[in-house]
């Protein structure tokens, strides 16, 4: 089951998250006629308010704005009487400017004292950088050999059973066992190479037939998972003729690794004599690559090591209330021990811009974030979409009325500290402390991106639910409830919903949390994501989604 905490305190029905706010969250269903004590002020509801849902604290006339978490998240479209229910028919989305609360310099660091003497068992590489998992990645240049990397899948795990890749998994077994091992039809219970976390294989539909951009980009994204802390070296598939060049590659891979400690194997599938040949080298690469890579051991390594990709998907009402400013004290308690976290989805940003820009440590970095941010939303209208767009059908049923209400939420995750850079897509990180990532609001794109620019563990809040995971970075599911904890147990981690019911602070909930991550960061603790071995990878292409 998820790790909670015991209760302390009874339940609460409804919640105003900051003293400047005009409406409240109902933390559990409210029937019309219940009487609210708001501050000491009794207000009565004018309707029913489903859990999750906000009500407003006074009458708004067509115009006025909505405030949540201090600031802008909408604007009535029409009267809503106190105790109404702000719904998409009498509120729309706004991002009027309000006064930052933050101000930079201003930024007190949670006291981290337990934790200043822990370190974690973690993979060092010959780069200085540590890992928390320690993989051999397999990754094809181009879609066109997809297939080639399915069979190589397949004959790694040497699977069971009658298919067409049967004399491929005998082949993998010849070379990994000697001639012996095509007798046996049976997959080997022992773990041959007992520091290995395993061979992960990436799949996608890019790197032909769109522009020289995407190829790019691709290419970049590519070498920063090749080149991650993670990884233990790499075996690259090319048809030959696709856009997205092996020289585009190794040009991207010698950016991040310019001293080539990195061992990266290039095969190119129009200059081999056939693919048996092909899929027989590619699978001695792998062979020993795994048997190089079990000989590095976990040892110690400092907090700092550490950068956390914060992520969310499936927002309900109650991720901008538990699971995500949960994280953000996480992150937050990290860069005070001198490690990083990266904040992305520049969708899910739109709204509070004017709060991040005021904890930008100097002016560089705020008028990167600006210029970024614009132009996103630039190449967005030229598409005919717009940032408003991105609430999803369940966000909204779950109360997530308008993009700067869940994006007011979602940045929470980015917890209070400076902001001391900004990356574009594709980027790595280079400076210790809280970054800001442009990525899209998509969950796996945006993961996808958190791992390509080095995040070596992510910490993912869901309301709703889902199973996401990452290829080479382990991922950790947050609930905002404890009744999708309860539910989805089997893709849960940890479960923020004590928080809702008043049963424990958010900072006594970090440390458990941050424990959590030091386990899994040390191989002690494994992901529900890793468990069902969900290992999700989607490139950006990048205008095409939010």
């Amino acid at each position: 089951m998820p790790q909670t905490i015991a209760s302390e305190h009874g339940q609460l029905a409804s919640l105003r998250v900051h003293a400047d706010d005009n409406v409240r969250v109902a933390l559990k269903d409210l029937p019309a006629g219940s009487e609210i004590d708001d501050g000491g002020r009794i207000l009565r509801l004018a309707e029913a308010i489903r859990h999750k849902h906000k009500f407003t604290l006074q009458d708004l006339a067509e115009g006025d704005t909505v405030i949540m978490y201090g600031v802008t998240v909408g604007r009535a479209t029409r009267p809503i009487a106190a105790g109404g229910a702000i719904t998409t028919a009498n509120t729309e989305h706004s991002t009027a400017t309000t006064k930052p609360q933050a101000q930079r310099g201003e930024w007190h660091a949670p006291d981290v004292t337990a934790f200043e003497s822990i370190t974690f068992e973690g993979y060092h590489r010959p780069d200085g950088q540590v890992g928390t998992a320690n993989v051999w990645l397999v990754v094809p240049l181009v879609f066109c050999e997809n297939r080639n990397i399915d069979v190589l899948r397949q004959c790694v795990a040497d699977a069971l059973g009658d298919d067409p890749y049967r004399d491929y998994k005998r082949m993998a077994r010849e070379l990994l066992h000697g001639a012996a091992g095509s007798v046996a039809d049976e997959p080997y219970g022992e773990r041959l190479f007992p520091n290995v976390d395993g061979v992960r294989f990436l799949t996608h539909t890019l790197g032909c037939g769109g522009t020289d951009d995407d190829a790019q980009a691709l290419c970049r994204l590519l070498a920063g998972y090749i080149c991650h802390p993670n990884v233990a070296g790499a075996t690259v598939l090319s048809l030959g003729c696709q856009k997205a060049q092996i020289n585009m590659l190794k040009s991207a891979v010698a950016e991040r690794d310019p001293d080539g400690l990195r061992p990266v194997h290039y095969l190119e599938q129009q200059a081999s004599l056939s693919e048996t040949a092909l899929i027989r080298e590619a699978l001695t690469t792998i062979f020993d690559g795994l048997a190089a890579a079990n000989r590095v051991e976990r040892a110690p390594a400092p907090l700092s090591a550490l950068t956390l990709g914060v992520e969310c998907g499936g927002s309900d009402g109650f991720s901008g209330l538990s699971a995500n400013p949960l994280v953000g004290a996480v992150v937050d308690r990290l860069v005070a021990l001198g490690g990083s976290g990266i904040l992305s989805e520049f969708p899910e940003l739109c709204g509070v811009e004017h709060e991040l820009i005021a904890r930008c440590r100097d002016d560089v970095v705020a008028e990167r974030f600006r210029e970024l941010m614009d132009a996103y939303q630039q190449h967005a209208a030229r598409v005919g979409a717009d940032f408003s767009m991105n609430p999803s059908p369940g966000n909204i049923r779950d109360g997530l009325i308008t993009d700067a209400m869940k994006s007011a939420g979602a940045a929470k995750k980015g917890g209070d500290s400076p902001v001391v850079d900004v990356l574009d897509y594709t980027e790595p990180r280079h400076h210790a402390g809280l970054n800001l990532l442009c990525s899209p609001g998509n969950d796996v794109e945006s993961t996808t991106a958190l791992t390509g620019s080095g995040a070596n563990l992510i910490l993912f809040t869901t309301g709703l639910g889902t199973p996401t995971g990452n290829p080479i970075t382990p991922v950790l599911k947050i609930s905002s409830n404890s009744e999708l904890a309860e539910r989805m147990s089997d893709v849960i981690d940890f479960d923020a919903g004590p928080i809702i019911r008043g049963e424990v602070s958010i900072d006594a909930l970090a440390e458990h949390l941050l424990r959590l991550c030091i386990d899994t960061a040390s191989g002690r603790y494994q992901p529900r994501a890793v468990q069902l071995a969900q290992y999700d990878f989607i490139p950006w292409k990048r205008g095409v989604s939010l």
